[in-house]
């Protein structure tokens, strides 16, 4: 049987391939450690758990509206209003099944053939995929290493076409942990309100900043920027709650109108007891939030130190997110390897540490390694992959 077209145009994920090699060397009784999970390291929060419990235990264990619960759009209305200083209305609210799922659908209502979104690299591996799948064109333009892999107000404005639909901003970005700051923002904006440019800001990691940094969302920063911003965020990263697949999408009320009435037929709506939970992490203490933000920057002080006194690695400090990207390409030719697509290879399969190589976020020079997890087990891969380094230089 011969599959959609559109699905056969899908890259695979670089991501799930070497996790499955990873799995593989576990399987056959190796030590490998993984150095690539995109979810934190903590359980749940208590009392989110508990509101989950709450909920089932009072029946909420049915349909919901398409597009969530009142009352948790009411909370996010909240936390927007808190966090950033912006006012949204409960039709500019659609909550889904994940941020992931948010992006999806918005891309669905927003894209017509050959429609093109900017998405700058490097970028999370789903974003060319989802456009795709919209049946629209990716245009990449390339955040380069020493503008901390973010793009330009002149980089953008060069790339647009009479085609051009939307740009993605990611900000704190996955992989690169970098940040737009305020000004940058208004820059870029104003070249989207010129040429009348949807800005679609993910903000999924907006809660993980270190070294003092403080987030900002491009939709806060006018009127009319807010006007023309999709903001995608969630509860998963946030509030360790990746398995609940709670995300959202605020916003254009058209826009989340079109997206509402693609999920009544895609989802029905997201998951009831999740939802409950999603208004308890929310509406209660954000202690835990911060308790994992000291703990992850943390790592990130001890690790990133010794991560960059291995020979041919250079690696910009994160400045959010749970990851490192390091430019390793120096480090691959030093022991042998023509690209860092084998030199990760070889990290997993000799050194026995998972690593995600940066082609499959659109860079070549890159590897991606994620600390949320525990601090002796980092400082174990880093260690092995030192060692390595060191035994197989030319």
């Amino acid at each position: 049987m011969k599959l959609a077209q559109r699905v056969e145009a899908l890259t695979p994920s670089s991501t799930l391939a070497i996790t499955a090699k990873a799995k593989e060397l576990k399987a056959a009784g190796h030590d490998v450690i993984g150095l690539g999970a995109g979810e934190p390291d903590f359980n749940t929060p208590q009392h989110i758990l508990d509101a989950a419990v709450n909920a089932m235990n009072e029946g909420h264990t049915k349909y919901t509206p398409s597009d969530g619960l009142a009352s948790l759009k009411e909370a996010i209305i909240g936390k927007f209003k808190r966090d950033q200083g912006i006012d949204y209305t409960p039709k500019e609210i659609i909550v889904c099944s994940g941020a992931k799922h948010a992006l999806y659908t918005l891309f669905q209502v927003l894209l017509n053939e050959n429609d093109e979104v900017i998405i700058p690299t490097p970028y999370w591996v789903s974003y060319p995929e989802q456009v795709k799948l919209a049946g629209g064109v990716p245009v990449y333009v390339e955040g380069f290493e020493k503008n901390d892999y973010k793009i330009t107000p002149e980089q953008l404005k060069q790339s647009i076409t009479e085609k051009t639909k939307a740009v993605i901003l990611n900000s704190p970005s996955n992989p690169t942990g970098m940040i737009y700051s305020k000004s940058e923002l208004l820059a870029l904006g104003e070249v989207c309100l010129n040429q009348g440019i949807l800005i679609v800001s993910d903000e999924i990691y907006e809660k993980l900043l270190y070294d003092g940094n403080q987030h900002v969302s491009i939709a806060e920063l006018s009127p009319a920027l807010k006007a023309q911003t999709i903001i995608i965020n969630g509860v998963s990263k946030s509030h360790s709650m990746t398995g609940w697949r709670i995300g959202y999408a605020a916003g254009d009320k058209s826009i989340i109108s079109a997206m509402t009435n693609l999920a009544s037929h895609s989802t029905s709506n997201p998951t009831s007891i999740a939802q409950f939970a999603s208004i308890a992490a929310y509406n209660e203490t954000q202690e835990p939030v911060e308790m994992m933000r000291v703990a992850f920057e943390e790592r990130l002080n001890i690790v990133y130190d010794k991560l960059t006194r291995i020979p041919g690695f250079t690696c910009i400090k994160p400045q959010g997110a749970f990851y490192l990207f390091p430019n390793v390409k120096e480090a691959a030719i030093l022991t042998g390897y023509n690209n860092v697509d084998d030199f990760s290879t070889a990290l997993l399969e000799k050194a026995k540490v998972a690593v995600v190589p940066g082609s499959g976020f659109g860079t070549n020079d890159n590897i991606r390694l994620s600390y949320a997890t525990s601090l002796p087990t980092l400082e174990e891969a880093i260690e092995r992959i030192h060692q390595f380094v060191l035994e197989h230089k030319k």
